[in-house]
Parts: C-alpha cells; structure tokens; sequence
C-alpha cells in the first residue's frame, strides 16, 4: 500500500527480493500538470508496469475494499506513504500484520512531513523506522531502524530520495527476520514524540527578522513543495538554494548585499541574525539562474529590499 515516489523503492525491492506481492493499493489517479490530465500516483504507474494487482480506492474503510484485501490472504501488509489512515479491519488482517515505512527515527517527527520536520529543525541526523501500524498515528512498535546523516547540501528533495532507498532496503531486510520470530517490537517512547503537518504555500514565504540559519533550513524544507520564496519589485523570487552566513553589515533586514569576504563571494540578504547568501534564484515562470549571474542581469538587485 503505497501512492507517491518514496513508495516506489520499497514496491520493487519487494519483488526483486522474491516476495509474492499479491496485490497492490494505492491513492486514486488524480488530475496534474497544466492540463489537469488525471495521471496515476507512481505506485499505480509502476503496478500496472509489472502487471500486479491493483486497486485505487478513495478509502481503505469501504467494505468492499476490505472484502478484496481479505480475499488475496495476505501474510503482511507493507505500507509506504500510502496517504490514508488504516482501520482496524485491515490492520488485524495479515498474521504479521502491517509493517509501514517511515522516514524519520520515531517518535521524532510523526505524521504527514517527517522529512521536512527535521530538515526545519536542523536536525543533523535523520533515518528510516519500521513500525507495526497501529490505528493511532505512527505510533506502533519499532521493528527496525537506520540512521542517515544530513548534510549540509542535502534538501527535501534529495533527502527523500535517499531515505526511500534506505528504507526499502530496511524493509526487505526485516520482513524475513520478523517473519521467523527473531525480532521483538520495541515500543515508541510517547514523552520524546514530535509531531509535523502538511506544509502549505505560506510556508514557503521568507521572513527577514528570522536568524540566517533558519531561513537555510526552511530554505531545504520547502525544496520541491511548496518552495521557499519572498518578493521584489512586486514579483514572486523563488530562493532555490541558499546558506547561511554569519557576516552581517548594519542593513535592515529583508536588504541585499555583496559579499566579498576572502573565499566567499556572492549575494546575501541581511536576516534579523546573519545573513542568507544566497545560491540559486528564479523568478516566477523564469528559470532558475545561480544567484551572482541573476545580479548580472537585474543590477538594481543589490541594494533592493526583499519581502511583502
């Protein structure tokens, strides 16, 4: 059970590992692109690829859907950002029960946006959990854990890209293992639990009065969806990539600035602390442009004021 592009590693690891993978459920086609073409989610597009199984139900709670899963008689259920909560008819079905995938080392960073929970954090280290799905929110037992560090070039896009792998390979690494008895469920310590939400377009939009090193990291939260951004001379710039920088001149925040610092060169823009140099920019409908050729092109950009 799976539906976005993380949930595609695990799917093939699966059956390159030689599980019988009896069916496959994911989100239902959904309109995309400027033409608002109802496209698959990835998992979909890679089931009806291998020929497997599939079923696209808007709810795992329709009886129906139930009644199909119970048909199949599976031994476990894995599931891989699936989107939908699992009800209890589902999860008592598989004698291993369900074992999710999960982008973070819970309990830190439940819920919808593990990954761009600890990139805004500034986490140093992230991972993969597998867990045992219970009705509340990723709050099973662990089966399985791996680390994985986060440096300093890594986004949330790039980030999710390697966790996906890794948690593929921790997938198919303990099924067997937890099929044979040889692993114990370690129960989630509640007082340690975060918790993340969706993010929204809004939380792209950069503030100028916070510390450069936060900016940075919303910077790669917001890398993908909803990507961060601020305004000039009434038009939307895209902040595509960026670092902090702890130099400073007394200019409002929101101003930029050259930076000629020894080996640092380029252009920042003063925060409440520090300042955000700034790497890759685009503006709205235009392609992204590394940050000193945009100042070629816009030489009125140094000095100006960013933001609403």
């Amino acid at each position: 059970m799976g539906s976005p592009r993380f949930a595609v590693p695990t799917l093939e690891a699966l059956l390159a590992a030689g599980h019988e993978v009896a069916l496959v459920v994911s989100q239902p086609d959904q309109p995309a692109g400027r033409g608002q073409r109802l496209t698959p989610p990835p998992v979909a597009q890679v089931a009806r690829q291998r020929g497997l199984p599939l079923l696209q139900p808007a709810t795992p709670r329709d009886p129906a859907v139930q009644a199909a899963l119970a048909a199949v008689r599976p031994d476990a259920i894995v599931v891989a950002a699936y989107g939908r909560l699992l009800p209890r008819a589902v999860l008592d079905l598989p004698p291993l029960g369900c074992l999710n995938v999960h982008p973070s080392l819970l309990p830190r960073w439940r819920g919808p946006a593990p990954i761009q929970g600890a990139l805004l954090a500034g986490d140093p280290v992230t991972g993969t959990s597998i867990i045992l799905l219970e009705e509340r929110m990723d709050a099973g037992p662990i089966l399985a854990q791996a680390e994985r560090p986060i440096g300093p070039d890594d986004d949330a896009v790039s980030l999710e890209a390697a966790l996906a792998e890794q948690g593929a390979a921790l997938l198919v690494e303990t099924l067997p293992r937890w099929a044979a008895g040889q692993l114990t469920p370690r129960q989630q310590d509640e007082a340690q639990a975060t918790y993340t939400r969706l993010l929204t377009k809004a939380d792209g939009l950069l503030d100028w009065t916070r510390p450069a090193p936060a900016l940075a990291n919303q910077v790669r939260a917001c890398a993908g969806w909803p990507g961060a951004y601020t305004f000039w001379r009434g038009q939307v710039l895209k902040v595509l990539r960026a670092a902090p920088l702890a130099a400073r001149p007394p200019l409002a925040p929101g101003t930029v600035w050259a930076v000629h610092d020894g080996a640092e060169r380029g252009v920042a823009v003063a925060a409440g602390e520090g300042s955000l140099l700034l790497r890759e920019v685009a503006l709205a409908g235009r392609r992204p442009t590394p940050a000193t050729a945009f100042v070629q092109g816009y030489r009125d950009f140094l000095g100006a004021r960013l933001g609403s």
